[in-house]
């Protein structure tokens, strides 16, 4: 069965320059990014560079974890080059940054790894296994890792089956939701749909709940919950006009209601606050690759703050604490493409 790539996985950059290795480096927004409009409700309180010491890194997500900020990224020689491993660092106030741990499996190049916590207080990491032979993609698997402290991680197992990435698993009311897609599959014609919902209640074993019946080539999906149980859901298309869309359901998750953005994504992630605001980050595409800050909703879509950042960038994780809102995402507009931490006052 032939492998199609998807995403990001076809998406190549040019040639990067080289930086210095540096662990905190605070880093200017150009001027036409760090105006904002005194109306604008999102300011950027700071940025900075919190990791760049491999070739490549990339592809972040970020929790609070036992009084210290968890961020996860994979480090690889290239976007697509180079088996990726996840590296995990940890801050107890944002500035300084160490590495707990750093996690590899030999042939495979581990993708886009997202950090939960479980129902029973341990960690779990969720990455994309992929495997390719002179360059070309020949298989893909799921792969997760389990810790009760960030530092010591058991070895990756894999998870559903080959073709499939579960690309992020959120936790709700002990059991485990997440997104998986299978583009072999999709284009293949072996099934309708590019996506389907999956539950978990340990992170190892998952039943299929449904298809996503969304348009087209579909694949990275963040899932999060309001406080009624409604799943909502950020998609990011890959065909057609490849507007991302957003869903809405209740449970038992089998009856989805749609809307379509304006804007296409790049690694979708969004955050939904005490107070019930959601916002989202992803990539911005008109005028140049930037990650941007969006506020959000389930028919709304609206980018508010555009980040420094450019060429290879996104994939932000997200933190709400001491009433700012900490975002992590990677970005090669200095240069090596590196990890960065941006706070940001949201207007109530």
């Amino acid at each position: 069965m032939a492998i199609h790539l998807f995403g990001d996985e076809c998406w190549r950059t040019g040639i990067l320059a080289s930086l210095g290795a540096t662990m905190a480096i605070c880093c200017a927004a150009p001027a036409e990014q760090a105006a904002t409009p005194a109306d604008s409700p999102a300011t950027l309180v700071s940025v900075k560079k919190i990791w760049d010491h491999a070739g490549h890194n990339a592809f972040t997500d970020l929790i609070r974890f036992k009084g210290k900020f968890l961020c996860t990224f994979r480090e690889a020689d290239g976007h697509v080059k180079g088996d990726g491993r996840i590296r995990i660092i940890a801050s107890a106030d944002g500035d300084a940054w160490e590495s707990l741990a750093l996690l590899a499996e030999d042939g495979i190049d581990l993708r886009d790894p997202k950090i939960s916590i479980m129902p029973d207080q341990r960690l779990m990491i969720v990455a994309g296994g992929s495997v390719y032979r002179d360059g070309k993609l020949v298989g893909r698997q799921p792969r997760v890792a389990f810790s009760k402290d960030g530092k010591s991680w058991t070895p990756t197992q894999r998870v559903l089956s080959e073709g499939e990435w579960l690309w992020r698993v959120t936790w709700h009311d002990g059991k485990g939701y997440g997104v998986s897609y299978n583009s072999a599959a999709f284009k293949a014609k072996q099934r309708k749909y590019c996506q389907a919902l999956f539950v978990t209640t340990d992170g190892l074993h998952y039943d299929r709940i449904c298809d996503l019946e969304v348009d087209g080539y579909a694949g990275e999906t963040t899932l999060r919950f309001l406080p009624d149980a409604t799943m909502i859901a950020l998609v990011r298309r890959e065909s057609n006009d490849k507007c991302g869309w957003i869903g809405a359901s209740k449970p038992p998750y089998t009856q989805w209601s749609w809307h379509k953005t304006k804007h296409h994504l790049g690694g979708p992630d969004f955050i939904i606050l005490p107070d019930g605001s959601m916002w989202a980050g992803s990539r911005s595409y008109p005028g140049g690759a930037k990650t941007v800050l969006a506020r959000f909703g389930p028919k709304t879509y609206e980018p508010v703050l555009t980040l420094p950042s450019g060429g290879d960038t996104s994939y932000p994780g997200f933190v709400y604490h001491d009433n700012l809102l900490w975002m992590s995402y990677y970005a090669s507009h200095e240069g090596r493409t590196s990890i960065y931490l941006a706070k940001i006052r949201l207007k109530r």
